[in-house]
C-alpha cells in the first residue's frame, strides 16, 4: 500500500492517526501546530512541513481539517505533488458541492478524492470504532479500506462522490434534532420535579437495549408501507398506538405544568407518517 498520510491532528484527527502509527509502510503527518505533530514524531512518524511535501510521500492521504475552505486549500496543495493513483480521503464534514468540486479538480492529476466523513466522536476515534461513510469510485474505496480498517469498525461505500457527505448530513440531522427533543424532555421532567440525572440513566439503559431511534430504521425505503408489508404494518400500527398514547400523556403533562413542548406536538401530529402508515 505504501505510506499513509494524515493532515489535521485535532480532537478526532489525532486519535484516528494514532491507530496508523503501526502502519507497516509508515505514517506521515502534517498540522500547522508543532505541538500536535510532536507526539507523532516521538512515536516514529514522519512530520511533513507542508501538505505538498506529504503528498509526494503517500499513497492514501486522510484530511481532517476544519471547514470547506481549508479542505479546498489543502487539496490544492496536495495536488501540486501527489503522484497519479493517490487517493485523498476527506473526513471533514463539508458541503456536498465542495466534495464534488475537489474530486473534479483532482481528476486532471489522475488522483482520486473520496468524501469519507466519520461518526462516533472522539471516543469512537480513540477506540478505533468509528463509522466511516465513503463517497467516490469503488476502486478508490477499495484502496482506502485497508487503511480505514485500522480505526473504523464500520466502513461503507455509499455511492459516488458526495454520497458520504449526504449520509453524514442525514445522520447529523438525527443527532441534533434529537438533542433539541431531549432538551424538551428535560424541561418537562424538571418542571415535574424529576431528577434529570436519573432520567438520563433510564434513557441510556433503555436505548442500549432497544437501539433508540435506530429501531425503526430498518426498511429500504421511507415510502409508505406497501400492500405486501402486512405483517410489518401490524407491528408499526402497534408502535403507533403506543406512541400516540404516550405523546398524548406528555402533551397533557406539559399543558398542566405550563411547559412549551413543540417537538412533542409535532411528533404526535407526524408519528403515523413517520412510521410509514399514511
Amino acid at each position: 500500500m505504501g505510506r499513509v498520510g494524515f493532515i489535521g491532528l485535532g480532537n478526532i484527527g489525532a486519535p484516528i492517526a494514532k491507530h496508523l502509527l503501526t502502519w507497516p509502510d509508515g505514517l506521515v503527518v502534517q498540522d500547522l501546530r508543532a505541538e500536535a505533530t510532536q507526539p507523532f514524531a516521538n512515536e516514529g512518524a514522519t512530520v511533513a512541513a507542508s501538505a505538498a511535501e506529504l503528498a509526494g510521500d503517500c499513497e492514501v492521504i486522510s484530511v481532517m481539517v476544519l471547514d470547506d475552505q481549508q479542505v479546498r486549500d489543502v487539496v490544492s496543495s496536495l495536488l501540486r505533488k501527489a503522484r497519479p493513483g493517490t487517493v485523498i480521503a476527506i473526513h471533514s464534514t463539508i458541503s456536498v458541492q465542495t466534495a464534488v468540486d475537489v474530486a473534479e479538480q483532482a481528476k486532471a492529476f489522475d488522483v482520486d478524492v473520496v468524501d469519507a466523513p466519520v461518526s462516533g466522536g472522539p471516543m469512537g476515534a480513540a477506540e478505533g470504532r468509528l463509522a466511516v461513510m465513503v463517497g467516490g469510485e469503488r476502486s478508490a474505496y477499495e484502496r482506502c479500506k485497508p487503511v480505514f480498517a485500522n480505526w473504523a469498525e464500520l466502513i461503507l461505500h455509499m455511492g459516488p462522490v458526495g454520497s458520504g457527505t449526504r449520509t453524514k448530513i442525514a445522520r447529523n440531522l438525527l443527532t441534533f434534532v434529537g438533542y433539541a427533543a431531549a432538551a424538551e424532555s428535560q424541561r418537562l421532567a424538571e418542571a415535574a420535579g424529576i431528577d434529570l440525572r436519573k432520567l438520563s440513566a433510564v434513557v441510556r439503559q433503555s436505548d442500549s437495549l432497544t437501539g433508540g431511534v435506530s429501531a425503526i430504521m430498518f426498511r429500504e425505503t421511507a415510502a409508505p408501507l406497501g400492500a405486501d408489508e402486512g405483517s410489518l404494518r401490524d407491528i408499526l400500527e402497534h408502535t403507533n398506538t403506543l406512541g400516540a398514547k404516550d405523546l398524548a400523556l406528555a402533551i397533557e403533562l406539559a399543558q398542566q405544568l405550563g411547559v412549551d413542548a413543540p417537538f412533542t406536538q409535532l411528533a404526535a401530529d407526524r408519528l403515523s407518517v413517520a412510521l410509514g402508515l399514511s
